[in-house]
């Protein structure tokens, strides 16, 4: 199997400085690398740097993919801005993890396939951005994403029985956000690269509430912003000049949406067993209904066929004389393309015959077309695997 292995790492909160960018360039040499970001493929090799490292040091996403089946994607945020207690509750395996690196926290999301060699049916390139989004809806306090995560990773139990124990039926689910229903473009892109199942999300979406609407209206964030004290205030603008704008932003909103969010009662959790079996038995509903419509199709279909045959029939018994004429005609071109478009009208002539008792003329005339063109062997075998 050939290999191939993509890397890109972004940096959103704060460009790397040019010293920083020496000490990534002496892991890679070639790689495209910028204050914000380093791609590179892999053909052949190995990248030398450890994705941990770069990111508890110089990244806030990274994103790895690999033509043997493996996806994984890692985020680093704030601590003040993604509680690590709150995130564990979303952690499982190997699959969605997270580990502290000093003021950061930093979620690691991977999901393998193990099925064989396969071929990309997506540009490695687009993934990141597509998802990356998600980062900034944590750092607001959406945990969909975490949710996401956690749900992809028993639902990879389907797919490799091995992946955990029968102890972990009675894993209960963390804490239900809201909103699995109308999950955003990133939380989708997500839960497409983790392989999440659909039935398995539909399953799990059924004790999510709607997620409230937030408006961030302009009055009422003024008027928050206007109580908060004099010196947290101050703290924040310095924060602003030393250039984390974007971290005060999410860390802002993130305490309005809290502060300002309706309260919701919090669902039932329901065991690991609760959803795969569920999600199971969704699945084979979904799959007998959609045998049932194609099956519904192919009757009408058939019907529609059976319905035009008999058109086709009755058209065909007002000029029999006409196409007997018709087969003469094409016969002696002696084209093989010719040759079925008579059998094909034989055919039909011998179906009309069937249909309205004249199967003593039919087998009369057709007998007297074999022997009239007896020497042409290519129309004769087409004749008898028509069965004519």
């Amino acid at each position: 199997m050939s290999e191939y292995q993509y890397y890109e790492f972004l940096a959103i909160d704060r460009p790397l400085d040019d010293d920083e960018q020496a000490e990534i360039r002496s892991l890679s040499t070639r790689a495209r690398i910028t204050a914000t970001s380093f791609v590179n493929e892999y053909h052949w090799g190995d990248f030398k740097g450890d994705p941990n490292h770069l990111m508890e040091h110089y990244y806030d996403a990274h994103l790895y993919v690999a033509n043997w089946g493996t996806h994984r994607v890692m985020f680093r945020l704030p601590t003040d801005l993604l509680d690590p207690s709150l995130a564990d509750e979303y952690c499982v395996g190997d699959q969605a993890s997270a580990h502290d690196a000093g003021e950061f926290i930093v979620l690691d999301f991977t999901s393998d396939d193990n099925a064989g060699e396969f071929e990309f049916d997506y540009d490695p390139e687009t993934l990141l951005s597509a998802i990356v989004g998600v980062r900034a809806e944590l750092a607001t306090g959406d945990l969909r994403p975490l949710y996401l995560a956690w749900l992809a990773a028993y639902g990879a139990w389907e797919r490799d029985e091995d992946i955990f124990d029968r102890d972990s039926d009675n894993d209960l689910e963390p804490p239900v956000p809201p909103g699995l229903h109308t999950l955003t473009a990133p939380q989708r892109a997500l839960a497409d690269f983790l392989r999440l199942d659909d039935d398995l999300l539909a399953t799990a979406a059924q004790t999510s509430p709607p997620i409230p609407k937030v408006t961030d209206d302009p009055s009422e964030l003024s008027a928050w912003i206007t109580r908060l004290p004099e010196a947290e205030k101050n703290r924040l603008l310095v924060r602003v000049i030393k250039n984390e704008p974007a971290r005060v932003r999410m860390e802002l909103l993130r305490r309005f949406r809290s502060h300002t969010a309706p309260p919701h009662p919090a669902p039932a959790r329901r065991t690991v067993a609760d959803l795969l079996d569920n999600a199971a038995h969704r699945r084979a509903d979904r799959q007998r209904r959609l045998a049932a419509q194609r099956a519904d199709e192919e009757a009408r279909r058939e019907q529609a066929r059976i319905r035009a045959r008999e058109q086709r029939l009755n058209k065909l018994a007002d000029e029999q004389d006409a196409a007997w004429s018709r087969v003469e005609t094409m016969i002696a071109t002696k084209k093989p393309a010719e040759y079925d478009a008579a059998v094909t009208l034989l055919t039909d002539l011998q179906t009309l015959a069937e249909r309205d008792g004249h199967d003593d003329t039919f087998t009369a005339r057709i007998n007297a077309l074999r022997q009239t063109h007896a020497r042409k062997p290519s129309l004769i075998q087409r004749l008898d695997r028509a069965g004519i």
